[in-house]
């Protein structure tokens, strides 16, 4: 457990400069880190823990994305369904244009199979016959999928349709598509289709089953690799989104229009692993003073030269302490730029809740609780978003 030390000092609240015990260097301060080229169009580099986004080239620019946005339609779907439920191809669903797992008109595959043909073989006819299993139709699906965008707080993406296909007013961004699959990457079923490298399901029609392997080569090719999802249209070239796991930290690349994709998501990931490893800040139950210990951990990754600039802050609540045991929280900066917060908690009190996602029975109660969640933990901008959504999804 790292060592902390204090200073007392008052600034409106009571507050307490904790100076975090990181190695040290001497000399000239470290330049960042150079990150690498690539032949995209548009990229970004994400940490999953933290949703800290290590890299981004032209990252907000609202681009067309092929198949990549079945990442959206997979996670909408898990969300929103019963995966062990038949969903059954209509004739809008049956023969779509572009790729496809040949299912039949009539046929009735579970949920859970049909988003494995989704995700390893990127079939359109999956896409579609699952928008009107979750959605009622494909435009209620995109609805949903649309919703989820401002819930997000994804500010350069819009969908027209759940495959993909080429269509005015559907798009993404790279950093966009980054925060997403982080987002989407929490989920353990999401997770498990995205990485497996084949997948067999049973087939009506034929004595066969169908078989279905990862067009995705990074798992094949770059040790760590877990996923995510290729693409390509005429209009978007090559797309892909891919993820990786090493030493206890998940990375996400993403390039659009990329025609050396496979190599540049090898740069882009050795960077992000190389160069922004993840570092655990706070440890959940850490003591605190005397009578103080922390609610949860904090990790997130920082390059050589941000370890000098860390900052840890107490500041405690006026009124003492409430009914959860709750004190107040510990601020965490780089410098001037704040990344992060923790709650902390009196030793002596039995916590009543958890910090984990919390289960409301209604509209109402949900509210209540989220008003009452936002009192122990604050976060900002577009990876707020993310992290409220995690909390408080379905």
């Amino acid at each position: 457990m790292m060592r902390i030390t204090a200073k007392i000092r008052t600034v409106g609240l009571l507050t307490l400069s904790l100076l975090l015990a990181l190695p040290i260097t001497t000399g000239a301060k470290e330049a960042a880190p150079e990150p690498p080229s690539t032949h995209a169009q548009a990229a970004a580099l994400i940490d999953v823990t933290s949703g800290r986004i290590l890299y981004s080239s032209h990252g907000d620019e609202e681009l067309p994305i092929a198949s990549l946005t079945k990442i959206m339609t997979a996670i909408v779907a898990i969300e929103h369904g019963k995966t062990d439920e038949k969903v059954k191809v209509s004739r809008n669903a049956f023969g779509k244009e572009g790729s496809s797992i040949y299912l039949h008109l009539g046929e009735e595959m579970s949920l859970e199979n049909m988003l494995y043909g989704l995700m390893l073989r990127s079939g359109n006819d999956a896409a579609t016959a699952i928008a009107e299993y979750v959605g009622g139709s494909e435009q209620g699906f995109v609805h949903l999928m649309n919703e989820k965008v401002k819930l997000l707080g994804l500010e350069h993406t819009a969908f027209q349709n759940p495959h993909g296909l080429d269509a005015k007013g559907h798009y993404s961004s790279a950093n966009d598509l980054a925060k997403l699959t982080a987002y989407a990457l929490h989920n353990p079923l999401f997770k498990e289709i995205v990485r497996t490298p084949s997948r067999k399901a049973p087939n009506p029609n034929d004595p066969w089953d169908y078989r279905w392997d990862n067009k995705n080569k990074m798992l094949r090719f770059y040790e760590g690799a877990d996923g995510v999802k290729t693409g390509y249209t005429k209009t978007a070239r090559r797309c892909l989104v891919s993820s990786a796991t090493r030493n206890g930290q998940q990375l996400v690349a993403v390039t659009i229009n990329d025609g050396d994709d496979w190599n540049d998501h090898r740069k882009l990931l050795d960077f992000g692993f190389s160069q922004y490893p993840l570092k655990t800040l706070v440890e959940e139950g850490q003591p605190v003073q005397n009578d103080l210990k922390t609610g949860t951990s904090f990790s997130y990754p920082l390059s050589e030269q941000e370890k000098e600039d860390v900052e840890i802050r107490l500041a405690l609540k006026k009124g003492g302490i409430d009914s959860f045991g709750y004190r107040g929280e510990i601020d965490i900066s780089i410098g001037n730029s704040r990344i992060g917060s923790v709650p902390v908690y009196d030793k002596r009190q039995e916590r009543q809740t958890s910090p984990a996602k919390p289960s409301f029975g209604t509209e109402e109660a949900a509210s209540a609780g989220t008003r009452a969640m936002n009192k122990r933990f604050t976060w900002s901008g577009s990876l707020g978003a993310v992290l409220r959504a995690l909390l408080f999804a379905g």
